[in-house]
């Protein structure tokens, strides 16, 4: 494998780094009091990857088993446990552990446990998950059409 062609074609570097401190306050705060941080979306990587930290309290659960067709989709556990199903089987993920799903894997994940727990999700490419973070909460309220529509429209295909 190579280095991918040139995307930046001048001779000189430029200042574009984008800094983000640690005590930045969430972008979306769910129902369920899932804390989500935006911390490079497809608009600010220009579609090269997505990356979030999810928080999560006790017992948040999570997505039952799905898959998506255009995106990998990359867990990396921070601190606490979050249970994570491969395809094959569930493993209690700990700080330090990674996950990584290509295109078409099936997985799950949640948090399960008593304690709090903290991830990374990364998407690559990026994909717009802004809004099925924003809105998967308020499926139950859509039609069937409505529900059909916002799951392929976030590449997202179930299983069960």
């Amino acid at each position: 494998m190579s280095y991918p062609e040139p995307r930046h074609h001048g001779e000189r570097g430029e200042i574009s780094a984008a800094f983000r401190p640690a005590g930045t306050p969430p972008d979306f705060v769910s129902p369920g009091g899932t804390r989500t941080h935006y911390l490079a979306t497809t608009a600010s990587t220009g579609g090269e990857f997505g990356l979030y930290r999810v928080d999560m309290p006790p017992g948040a659960g999570g997505p039952r088993t799905h898959f998506h067709r255009t995106i990998s989709e990359s867990f990396f556990i921070l601190d606490g446990t979050v249970r994570l199903y491969d395809g094959a089987q569930w493993t209690d993920a700990r700080k330090g552990d990674f996950l990584h799903v290509p295109p078409g894997g099936l997985h799950a994940f949640g948090n399960e446990s008593d304690e709090p727990a903290s991830m990374l999700l990364l998407f690559a490419p990026g994909a717009p998950r802004e809004e099925y973070f924003e809105k998967v909460s308020t499926v139950a309220g859509m039609t069937d059409e409505e529900r059909a529509e916002f799951f392929l429209r976030h590449d997202t295909f179930w299983t069960d």
